[in-house]
């Protein structure tokens, strides 16, 4: 039996026939069956802007910039969410980031500053050589001609050829523990003085940039077993060739008596105390002490040449002027007020001439040429120091 398809309410008053289903439009989403009513979709979270938050606080700042700027354009061109993590990932890298170079930048100044005596030496014309090697005569350069540089690289070569210094003498300090900083300047300065003397008789032939030099060990290599004080004339800031050397093997007997007389005095008046005179009378006291038997010295060496000829005149001329500066350095040395001791120190220094020291080298075969340091200057002749220039690099 045959079943009969089912009839349809005819149209009329109050029946409609139901709408047509719209055609499909290719390419659009289907239909979301099942979806509440006012349910609106939301775009998905970008993993890249999560994870440069997280890497920036936890792990690589670097590369949380990286996952920052990555997520940014993502979700601007697929219209993700995560802006706001992004941007806070962004500024937390960067932060962190900062922080972590200005952290890496410190620890690696300190790091190479305590490794600066291992680093490696620039190019320099010599044959490298360590300080334990260097010699009494022998000459050497430096890297970038700077004799204070800690490093210490040392380059010796002939001294016909440019070179930044020359050593004067090479002695052990005689200490069982590592000496004090003063310990160390006051010593080293004095026993540099007397072999730089010993080395170059004729001060006043030095050139105007030579300055006496001194090397020290360090406290670390004072604990290796460095004991050597290397004294040295150094000539770096200007190109010199030739040796300096000029000792009593190369000078007549006469000439030594005399260059040892008068660079005695020198010596004596190059101790000077470092503290002033109001607050170190006795200092100053005992140091006029010391000058004054220095000119007894030359005073007695004068007195033997009076009467030789060619020399005699000049010797005379001298004596008396150190007679009188002897008078004064008494006097200073006995004095009970450093108002006292100024007025005598004063005038012990203007007894003494600079023409007639001139006079007296000349009569001798020596340099004639004043020194930089006893020329005359704003506040009249040297003070009587009795030296030029020195450094020291400990």
């Amino acid at each position: 039996m045959t079943t009969p398809p089912p009839q349809h309410p005819p149209a009329g008053p109050g029946h409609s026939w139901p709408p047509p289903s719209p055609p499909p439009v290719w390419g659009a989403p289907p239909p979301a069956y099942g979806t509440p009513p006012g349910y609106t979709h939301q775009p998905a979270l970008n993993g890249f802007a999560l994870a440069s938050l997280l890497v920036g606080l936890l792990c690589f700042p670097p590369l949380g910039i990286v996952f920052a700027v990555v997520a940014l354009v993502q979700i601007a061109r697929k219209g993700e969410r995560g802006r706001a993590l992004a941007v806070a990932g962004l500024v937390v890298s960067l932060l962190t980031t900062a922080v972590l170079v200005t952290g890496v930048t410190r620890y690696a100044e300190h790091f190479t500053g305590g490794l600066g005596a291992e680093r490696e030496p620039e190019q320099v014309e010599g044959q490298l050589t360590g300080m334990d090697e260097l010699r009494v005569g022998d000459c050497f350069n430096v890297p970038g001609g700077d004799l204070l540089d800690e490093t210490r690289f040392t380059y010796r070569i002939g001294c016909d050829r440019v070179h930044d210094a020359e050593v004067t003498a090479a002695t052990a300090i005689g200490q069982s523990s590592y000496p004090s900083k003063g310990w160390l300047k006051e010593n080293a300065t004095d026993a540099c003085w007397k072999a730089q003397d010993a080395y170059a008789m004729d001060s006043w032939a030095l050139p105007g940039y030579a300055e006496m030099f001194y090397f020290t060990p360090t406290p670390d290599g004072w604990q290796n077993g460095d004991r050597r004080l290397l004294c040295l004339i150094g000539t770096s800031t200007q190109e010199h060739k030739g040796s300096l050397r000029k000792d009593a093997g190369m000078l007549t007997p006469d000439q030594v008596t005399l260059l040892g007389a008068l660079n005695t005095v020198d010596q004596a008046l190059g101790r000077a105390p470092d503290r002033e005179l109001d607050e170190a009378l006795p200092e100053h006291q005992k140091w006029a002490r010391g000058v004054d038997e220095a000119l007894a010295a030359e005073e007695r060496m004068l007195q033997g040449v009076t009467t030789h000829q060619g020399t005699g005149p000049a010797a005379g001329a001298r004596l008396r002027e150190v007679a009188a500066a002897r008078k004064e350095w008494q006097r200073a040395a006995r004095a009970t007020r450093p108002a006292d001791f100024q007025r005598a120190w004063d005038a012990a220094l203007a007894a003494l001439s600079v023409d007639t020291e001139k006079a007296l080298r000349g009569s001798y075969g020596l340099s004639t040429r004043v020194p930089e340091w006893l020329r005359p200057g704003p506040d009249g002749p040297g003070t009587g120091s009795g030296r030029g220039p020195s450094s020291e690099s400990v």
